[in-house]
């Protein structure tokens, strides 16, 4: 009698949401006019119940609600996922520039954690981790069956402590332990330094909420600092992941004439169709108003060589993309990682959030940066990576489980550099060593 009433009340529990879910989503039906998948709806409710009487232990129903939304988000694509409370308000925190952890951009692939890229002067850059390693274990717990929230939450931890990190790294036999110390993670968005006399260079490590703002000060430090008038410029975004779609707008308004598209998005509705100008009213912030005004003009007209590799993603891309597209910079180094598309907060009133791909984006000429990339102007590989190296090992987003497609690309291949045969001598720092020179030489052909 007890079992038959207990799964009276479970029809009921199923029935009841299984309504409730079933105006929620005519709500959305009638937005899209799309028929509803009652069939699916009512599989889903039954697994509900089924689960709810027939697992092994009891299964808290809010736990189960939000790992349902959270299968939902990640099976669509490799950047799409659910936030609690807690990892909503770890999100906010981390594009402010301050928070604990390893200093690494992640995501998810076959069920283990990938690193996306390194952010530069943190434990895990000085750790050796790159990108496109694959994190299996974190201390003695298995990465495979974890969501990527769990998995950052135990990356995250007391500062001084330690993570051991049991890491593959394609090209590599055998997995490589790695052990972090955590710290406060403190990012310095934007470094800068004279290379020489007349040839500045700034770096951008991550695009967060006052990157733009920092980037025009250093730009007119450098400027009014130098005697004479500069020659040329190296805008650094190796390993940069990407950050905050307003803050590249910013980066690239300091390099590019007023009123030049930066990137434009399309996506299904009308908040993801977007076309962003090198205007302060897409990417000023705060009382200052347009942080680039005291930006001298000559840093939009000299020479100017971008660095980038296959840990430059999504913000960097645009920032490359721009410039290249409307030829202010040669573009040099590696294929870029091809994050081409538009993630969007969506609080849910609960204090949880949803980040959802909306919209893909694409550069001022029209090319789709989705699992492609930027292609350099000018191929330069990294001195120390061997010149056998097959260019197959590196990790891109079209390696990426579930990622989107590009929709310009007809053949469902992904566009690869040549790599020289010829291994050339290690130097500190190869590929910025090629940019001074190769901003010598426009010197040179300028002044003949």
């Amino acid at each position: 009698m007890g079992s038959k009433l207990n799964k009276i009340g479970l029809m009921s529990i199923g029935l009841v949401g299984g309504f409730l879910v079933s105006l929620q989503f005519s709500a959305i039906a009638d937005r899209s006019a799309a028929p509803l998948p009652i069939d699916e709806l009512r599989a889903f409710t039954e697994v509900y119940g089924r689960v709810k009487n027939d697992y092994v232990e009891a299964v808290d129903d809010k736990a189960l609600i939000e790992q349902a939304i959270n299968g939902m988000l990640s099976g669509l694509d490799p950047h799409s996922a659910f936030f609690n409370a807690e990892a909503f308000k770890e999100m906010q925190v981390g594009t402010k520039g301050e928070f604990g952890g390893l200093g690494i951009e992640v995501g998810m692939e076959d069920g283990f954690v990938k690193v996306i890229a390194p952010i530069e002067d943190t434990p895990a850059w000085n750790a050796g981790l790159k990108s496109g390693d694959l994190i299996i274990k974190l201390d003695d717990t298995n990465v495979k069956g974890m969501t990527l929230n769990d998995a950052v939450k135990l990356m995250r931890g007391k500062p001084g402590t330690d993570i051991i990190l049991t890491v593959i790294r394609k090209g590599e036999p055998q997995p490589k332990i790695i052990t972090v110390t955590r710290d406060i993670i403190q990012i310095r968005s934007v470094k800068y330094r004279m290379l020489e006399k007349d040839y500045a260079y700034f770096r951008v490590t991550q695009f967060q909420e006052h990157t733009g703002e920092k980037l025009g000060e250093a730009i007119e430090k450098l400027f009014s600092e130098n005697e004479g008038p500069m020659k040329g410029i190296v805008l650094d975004l190796r390993d940069d992941p990407g950050g905050l779609l307003t803050s590249s707008i910013g980066v690239s308004a300091a390099f590019l004439p007023k009123d030049k598209l930066v990137v434009y998005t399309e996506g299904r509705t009308n908040d993801a169709r977007m076309r962003m100008y090198a205007r302060p009213e897409f990417y000023a912030r705060g009382p200052k108003g347009d942080y680039l005004t005291n930006v001298p003009e000559s840093a939009k007209t000299v020479p100017m060589v971008v660095l980038v590799n296959g840990g430059s993603a999504s913000a960097s891309e645009i920032v490359a993309g721009a410039l290249q597209d409307h030829k202010r910079a040669v573009i040099m180094g590696t294929q870029t990682f091809g994050k081409g598309s538009v993630q969007t907060i969506l609080p849910l009133g609960n204090g949880t959030a949803i980040k959802l791909t909306t919209a893909r984006y694409f550069t001022p000429s029209g090319q789709s940066i989705q699992a492609i990339g930027i292609t350099p102007d000018i191929i330069v590989e990294d001195a120390t990576i061997a010149a056998n190296n097959n260019p197959s090992l590196r990790t891109k987003e079209a390696d990426l489980k579930n990622r989107l497609d590009n929709p310009q690309d007809d053949s469902g291949e992904t566009q690869e550099t040549l790599e020289s045969d010829t291994k050339t001598e290690e130097t500190p720092d190869y590929q910025l060593s090629q940019a001074l020179n190769l901003l010598k030489g426009f010197e040179i052909l300028s002044n003949r």
